[in-house]
């Protein structure tokens, strides 16, 4: 199949990564539609696309019925890509219960649509199925330490079940599914307030504000641009035969917070003091993804420099701090007049 014969179906597209994943399915030539309930993800990240014959977008929640519009139209979806779930701890702990139910029934509605329409299903998981983990790095074969009842189960449990039930639809033969496993993501369009390491850094860099570092900043992550995560996506997507099992996606290149937050001061010229807070319950200490999997099967590997990825991440925050001020300076204007 070419790329201009792929009718894709993005579910999360208005999001950080699925907003730049349609961008590069449309730059291939692919017609998208994208479902998003816009309760995390941003319309503005999909303005640019207004104009575009072969996009269009949907606001509804993949919780529900999907619109008939999807079920009964005339177009047959190749290939589904599930991005849809809050994907930040104080975005899906703000309503467990709905982060849970996107990835349990949400998982289990788009499954069901992509068998109806005989297309290719990939689920986005994550890095936190391994919990906090005791195996480092953490290859796909770990089982993770995760606590089934803690702040965070929500989401890494629900991402276990929503793993359980793609992997059942494959072994019955009923959908030809992938699941990538995306560890820590950065880059342009995140969220300012995601609560993610990277964009809580940058933001109050840039806002010489107090930069919070949880615990004492020896935990570790690995950054993985989204440009790059999106690379894999595709790969993983376009892969034949099918993996047959989860797919670690993330950069193997490991540092601690307080390492992130000297690289950050250094880029940003920022007067900002580091401030200290608790580390929240069941943080993970160390992640680190094995790629060899990816390697080994997708020919991929993160190729972003982290020093380059920031420049763009920071820059893009800095623009989007000038837009602000510019437009509360108009409607301080406007409100004055």
């Amino acid at each position: 199949m070419t790329t201009q014969s792929k009718i894709a179906l993005v579910t999360g597209g208005a999001g950080f990564i699925g907003s730049h994943l349609i961008d590069r399915l449309l730059a291939e030539g692919a017609r998208v539609t994208c479902v998003d309930n816009l309760q995390t993800g941003r319309a503005a990240n999909l303005a640019h696309l207004g104009s575009e014959p072969r996009f269009s977008f949907i606001e509804a929640d993949v919780i529900d019925r999907l619109p008939a519009k999807l079920r009964l139209g005339k177009t047959r979806f190749t290939h589904v890509y599930h991005l849809a779930c809050a994907a930040s701890p104080p975005h899906y702990q703000a309503d467990p219960e709905h982060t849970m139910l996107t990835c349990v029934l949400g998982t289990r509605n788009l499954l069901r649509f992509a068998e109806e329409q005989g297309a290719r299903f990939l689920l986005t998981s994550t890095s936190e199925v391994y919990g906090d983990p005791e195996v480092h790095p953490q290859p796909e074969t770990y089982r993770g330490w995760v606590n089934c009842t803690g702040p965070r189960a929500c989401y890494d449990e629900g991402k276990r079940a929503a793993e359980t039930l793609t992997f059942d639809f494959a072994r019955a033969k009923r959908v030809d599914v992938r699941v990538a496993r995306i560890f820590n993501t950065y880059g342009p369009r995140m969220r300012a307030d995601d609560g993610r390491v990277v964009s809580n850094i940058v933001c109050q860099a840039l806002g010489d504000e107090d930069i919070t570092v949880y615990g004492d900043g020896s935990q570790t992550r690995s950054f993985c641009y989204v440009s790059d995560m999106v690379d894999g996506l595709m790969r993983l997507m376009n892969s034949e035969p099918a993996p047959g099992a989860p797919v670690n996606l993330g950069n193997p290149n490991e540092l601690t917070v307080s390492d992130l937050v000297d690289r950050v001061l250094a880029l940003t010229g920022s007067r900002s003091a580091v401030v200290h807070r608790p580390l929240p319950i069941d943080d993970p200490r160390r992640r680190r993804p094995d790629i060899s999997r990816a390697r080994d099967i997708l020919g991929w590997e993160p190729r972003v420099d982290l020093q380059a990825g920031l420049e763009a991440t920071a820059a893009w925050f800095a623009q989007e701090r000038r837009a602000g001020s510019t437009l509360g300076a108009e409607l301080l204007t406007v409100a004055a007049e």
